[in-house]
């Protein structure tokens, strides 16, 4: 049964002081019987601050080092970090390593949404990701991907039972109970544990930010796949540590039916 961490935590514009932060997370939830440990998105350096000129591909130093931390710990790390694309723009890519891993996800569906326009610096992916950790099958999603449930039935289809998503979510009128219902929900489409980590908000922190862009409302939320809400942190930065039972996604799939009756 994995033991997850989750740590929600306000990135800031330095990739190396960002780097400090995502060793003691990975030091506290290691000490608590993490094999997995995830970060937020964009935790190599947060939204509203010029995105290309700290993107590193995947064999760069900023992931190496974070490669370093999850080997000296004996586990998984998810964090988000940004690498370029060949267009100028970058891609908002999950860094997926330890334990034998060390793999890419970019954000499929950008955050074109709400008055912002992540596409204007980012450019999409286009493939799923899963992948084997200790017996259990992951998959992982970024943010704004929460909204669209093909790719959580399809991360199901491939054998996940758990999905990681990192996340930094916009604030504003009903965002918070707009993301607390589309984890419970993508949960439930898909029967695996949806396991969402945000960026805290900055304003818990007296931390001035860039007000248009999507910089994080915390309350990082755990839901199985019967949508029911497992853990969830407040909007200061926080971790948790908790298992999460694969046997449960199989009950819930049985239970609902919501992947095997599918018509469409």
């Amino acid at each position: 049964m994995p033991r997850i961490g989750l740590c929600q935590l306000t990135s800031g514009d330095d990739p190396e002081a960002n780097l400090k932060l995502v060793r003691s997370g990975v030091e506290a939830a290691a000490t608590g019987g993490a094999h997995a440990v995830v970060f937020p998105e964009a935790t190599m350096a947060r939204f509203g601050r010029p995105l290309a000129p700290v993107a590193q591909p995947l064999d760069g130093p900023w992931a190496q080092a974070v490669s370093a931390i999850a080997a000296e710990h004996g586990v998984l790390v998810v964090a988000g970090m940004f690498t370029p694309a060949e267009d100028g723009r970058v891609r908002n890519t999950l860094l997926v390593t330890g334990l034998g891993h060390h793999l890419g996800y970019d954000k499929i569906h950008l955050y074109d949404a709400f008055g912002f326009a992540e596409s204007d610096t980012v450019a999409p992916g286009a493939a799923p990701l899963t992948f084997e950790a200790g017996g259990t099958v992951f998959g992982v999603a970024t943010c704004y991907d929460l909204r669209f449930p093909e790719l959580f039935r399809r991360l199901a289809d491939d054998g996940a039972d758990v999905v990681l998503v990192p996340a930094s979510w916009g604030a504003g009128e009903g965002k918070r109970d707009q993301w607390e219902v589309l984890v419970r929900a993508r949960a439930l489409d898909s029967g695996c544990w949806v396991a969402a980590c945000g960026q805290a908000d900055p304003a818990a922190t007296g931390t001035e930010v860039n007000p248009k862009a999507p910089t994080g409302i915390g309350w990082s939320t755990v839901a199985d796949g019967f949508g029911r809400v497992v853990a969830q942190l407040g909007a200061a930065p926080e971790s948790v540590v908790l298992d999460l039972d694969p046997a449960v996604a199989v009950k819930a799939r049985a239970a609902t039916g919501a992947l095997a009756n599918r018509r469409l």
